[in-house]
């Protein structure tokens, strides 16, 4: 006991140095609120060009601020390196690594299990563990626990080892790392005190849970949560348009309702890292169980569905004008999953942009915050946003509503725009197709 009442002393003196793992959206905010909150912190990541432009104080990330960064570089408050035995000389170290799916949609823990290799090599006495990348409920315990375990130290005594599920949303101008509240669980009570002490300084509430399994379930049912909500509401857009009904103004309508329903609305897809990926974690640990998660199989169909959908749209649009899909131009505005950020993981524009190539169309986009795009083998970068030379293209599709495009200038330019966000809303124009309102 009095070990571990020396060791949280130390953690509330400040007296610690922090390792992040993984330094992207998620791990590099985290590391620089640990370094603004005055504590040592080293960042590891296996990408040695990332390392070395963040030694230069060079960010990359948008949720971070560029001085901010520089400031704690040059404090030596920071540093990044590709060194994992820096974990000899680190007291807590957080891991925010990416966990993918597999082409079956089966999980990807290949970065966690890298991580807990190097783990193995240099852990120590009294090294407290953190894992925060998202996965299936278990993977704490049964996959880090026992690894550590074999170096001959003890988890709850020698170790402590948490799961903490990242909640971060890119852009998001409200809730950031420090006032989203932290889910937490460890393995003991130990594990759970002294992980609440290391983030009491950077993050303004703390959601204790009974186990790691909790915790990890926590961040599954938030995004599942998420994933079927928007496959109701893609599915709606699709029964809306067949009854000649507008979703859009459906929706708005619900949602006055001051309780009983939620605001979700339709799209071209699921984007992001996290709600079309970590349903199909928890998808896939029950069916180890023999059960089978109805729920989100039905929505992933759905959402899975729509940039086909937005495709037949299009399809649609250029048959009204005598031509066909193949030979046409097309414009995509936006490949970011969502507005005003630059992140394209899992971007429903990928598959637009793809299926509209294979139907032999000629395809350019236009993003104000993604420079250039990796398709299979080639570099296609932005065009330029001309709004009087949009008569060019026989079809303009609003795939991302980035609060910059001009809308008005946008509609009144092209020969035909499909909106698949609703952007086009009070603008009225036989030229706009706008998914889930009668064609």
């Amino acid at each position: 006991m009095i070990e571990m009442e020396n060791l949280l002393k130390r953690i509330e003196n400040k007296e610690l140095t922090v390792g992040v793992i993984g330094l992207g959206y998620v791990g590099l905010p985290l590391a620089v609120e640990f370094g603004n909150a005055g504590i040592r912190t080293i960042g590891i990541d296996v990408n040695q060009s990332r390392v070395d432009q963040l030694n230069q104080g060079d960010n990359y990330i948008q949720d971070v601020d560029d001085s901010e960064l520089k400031k704690l570089v040059d404090a030596g408050t920071f540093t990044a390196t590709t060194d994992f035995s820096s974990i000899k000389h680190i007291d807590a170290v957080c891991i925010a690594v990416p966990t993918p799916l597999s082409k079956t949609k089966d999980p990807d823990i290949t970065y966690i299990l890298d991580v807990n290799r190097e783990l193995t090599k240099y852990v120590h006495k009294d090294l407290i563990i953190i894992l925060e990348s998202t996965t299936y409920p278990g993977t704490t315990r049964e996959l880090i626990q026992p690894a550590l375990e074999e170096s001959g130290l003890k988890v709850g005594t020698d170790v402590y080892l948490l799961f903490s599920p990242e909640r971060v949303d890119p852009g998001n101008p409200v809730f950031h790392t420090t006032n989203t509240p932290k889910v937490i669980g460890g393995v003991t009570e130990n594990c759970l005190k002294l992980g609440m002490a290391v983030y009491s300084h950077v993050m303004d509430k703390l959601v204790p849970v009974s186990s790691p399994e909790a915790a990890e379930l926590t961040k599954l049912l938030e995004n599942t949560f998420r994933s079927i909500n928007i496959g109701l509401a893609n599915e709606m857009a699709i029964m809306c348009a067949k009854l000649g009904v507008n979703v859009w103004e459906v929706i708005d309508a619900a949602a006055t309702k001051p309780f009983g329903f939620m605001k979700f609305t339709p799209g071209p897809g699921l984007g992001g890292h996290c709600i079309p990926i970590d349903p199909h974690y928890l998808s896939w640990k029950m069916r180890t169980l023999d059960y089978r998660a109805r729920f989100i199989e039905l929505a992933s169909e759905v959402n899975s569905a729509m940039p086909e959908y937005v495709v037949e749209l299009v399809a649609d649009g250029l048959n009204g004008a005598s031509k066909s899909i193949n030979g046409s131009k097309i414009l995509l505005l936006g490949m970011a999953y969502k507005p005003d950020i630059d992140d394209v993981r899992e971007s429903p524009a990928l598959d637009v942009y793809a299926l509209l190539e294979a139907k032999g169309a000629e395809v350019k986009f236009h993003d104000p915050y993604v420079s250039e795009i990796k398709f299979d083998s080639r570099m296609e970068s932005t065009v330029e946003l001309d709004h009087k030379s949009l008569d060019q293209y026989d079809c303009v599709v609003i795939t991302t509503n980035h609060s910059e495009y001009d809308i008005k200038a946008i509609v009144e330019n092209a020969k035909l725009v499909v909106d698949t966000r609703n952007a086009t809303a009070g603008n009225k124009s036989d030229k706009i197709i706008n998914l889930g309102a009668a064609r």
